[in-house]
């Protein structure tokens, strides 16, 4: 009888612990969606480091393609991507991205916020006013709006500028395939943002010449983001994909 009871017990212990251990499992894999937005001056193909690192440890991984004409519809682009969706989302922004996703990040079935070496308004605010904080590096080749009100990078100095880390063809590649970005987006104020409102990351990228270090780390220092400090130039997301990733996939773990 005693060792019925016992091996009873022990059966009903051994179903529990293993219970427990599927729910703690299934709560670490809750978010396997990451949906990925790109900037100004680049396209979605230069997320294909990332998705690969993403893509090959389970992760549902989605890129958006930016019309970049204005931040309506760059939200309005990522909007239908979240709403394909099977389930909670990591939202990614690299960049002017990040002021897409400080919008799109409302939508309900986006879990948690990673911002990639990105802008990060509050609500009344611009990615030009925080752009203003800090004086340009001597690299950065952001033109001034051009008749149509578009913004160009300068040629000469994108490799140097923008992704002075990855080798020179491919800076070249990077440059030939960006869109033509709308001068009016860096100016449209953002009408709440979303990191208030859900777990939050930030990736500083500490050689950036594009957007200031010291901008970065003040616009993540009064939010409830979670920093983590990359060394790297502007396309972090290129160069040092499984630094990107680890963050990416701390926040599919722990947020909800």
């Amino acid at each position: 009888m005693k060792n019925i009871l016992k091996n009873g017990i022990f059966a009903t212990l051994t179903i529990l612990f293993s219970i427990l251990a599927s729910a703690t499992i299934t709560k670490a894999q809750a978010v396997k969606n990451v949906v990925l937005v790109h900037g100004a001056f680049a396209d979605g193909s230069g997320w294909k480091p990332l998705y690969n690192v993403l893509v090959k440890k389970g992760y549902n991984v989605t890129i958006v393609q930016n019309p970049l004409s204005s931040l309506e519809d760059d939200v309005a682009a990522t909007n239908l991507v979240l709403d394909k969706q099977d389930g909670p989302v990591i939202l990614v922004g690299h960049s002017w991205g990040g002021a897409v996703i400080t919008e799109a990040g409302n939508h309900p079935k986006v879990a948690g916020l990673v911002y990639v070496a990105a802008f990060q308004p509050d609500k009344g605010e611009t990615a030009l006013q925080w752009l203003q904080t800090a004086p340009p590096a001597p690299e950065n080749g952001v033109l001034a709006p051009d008749d149509k009100g578009i913004v160009y990078y300068d040629k000469a100095k994108y490799h140097a500028g923008f992704c002075a880390d990855i080798p020179k063809a491919d800076a070249d590649f990077m440059y030939a395939s960006q869109g033509a970005f709308y001068a009016k987006g860096f100016a449209t104020p953002i009408t709440k943002a979303a990191w208030k409102d859900k777990p939050t990351y930030g990736i500083i990228a500490t050689e950036d010449k594009s957007i200031a270090p010291e901008i970065q780390r003040n616009m993540y220092k009064r939010s409830n983001t979670k920093v983590t400090e990359v060394k790297g130039s502007h396309v972090i997301y290129i160069s040092q994909p499984a630094a990107v990733a680890k963050v990416v996939i701390a926040a599919a773990t722990n947020s909800k």
